[in-house]
């Protein structure tokens, strides 16, 4: 089996509908990545989206530093399909001192136990169903990543309430003690937003901020 000496940027565990397309997303933005997989139907689709896809017998300790995992700086644990197994990978991975260690989890109860070994945890069939919840509740929301903590980069949709009006005269810092970190107009976005621009109707803005704070502004664009 091939061993990776160099460090890698991620490595993925298990290639079902999530972890390939975290393999192929990754892959696309240039990132350096090993993805493995017990089953060859899975690992000779993934063989299209990226470069490093390997088939292991299990997921031991011995089989994933087979192929390199020890040295990938992010690891994420994608299996979905078996709670045992994603937990005891998770924990074989978090043995190998990996700086950060990603683990998908199924239920509440699976991702406590990925938190007290030492996993960060992830629910994507949850946060997926959050996410589509609040696009269907508030026509103002567009996107919207959870950092840690209580913090939130949000995509908004802005109403007729900031037409004719500059950056500055809205002054969102001020109001609602966030920031505006990106403006897409007409299909365009940039990450340099004069305090003199002046927002027309159908700019979506990128904000960053505490959550309470960006639902104060969804509520106010929204009344």
């Amino acid at each position: 089996m091939f061993r990776q000496k160099s460090v890698i940027e991620f490595g993925i565990i298990g290639l079902g509908r999530f972890g390939r397309a975290l393999t192929k997303t990754l892959s696309a933005l240039g990132k350096d990545l090993i993805a493995v997989d017990t089953l060859e139907s899975r690992v000779k689709l993934a063989k299209y989206d990226a470069e490093n896809i390997f088939l292991v017998g299990d997921y031991e300790r011995e089989s994933l530093e087979d192929v390199g995992i020890q040295n990938c700086e992010t690891v994420i644990v994608c299996i979905g399909d078996s709670i045992d197994v994603g937990v005891l990978t998770a924990l074989n991975v978090v043995g190998m001192e990996i700086p950060r260690v990603i683990a998908r989890a199924m239920s509440a109860e699976q991702g406590l136990i990925l938190e007290k070994i030492g996993a960060e945890v992830i629910y994507p069939e949850n946060d997926m169903a959050v996410r589509l919840a609040k696009k269907l509740a508030n026509t103002s929301i567009m996107e919207t990543i959870e950092l840690r903590g209580s913090i939130e980069i949000t995509e908004l949709k802005l109403t007729p309430k900031f037409a004719g009006m500059s950056v500055a005269e809205v002054n969102l810092r001020q109001r609602f003690n966030i920031n505006i970190i990106a403006l897409e107009q007409k299909g365009e976005t940039t990450t340099e937003v004069s305090p003199d621009y002046v927002f027309q109707e159908g700019d979506n803005i990128v904000v960053i901020g505490q959550k309470n704070n960006i639902k104060k502004l969804e509520e106010y664009l929204t009344k």
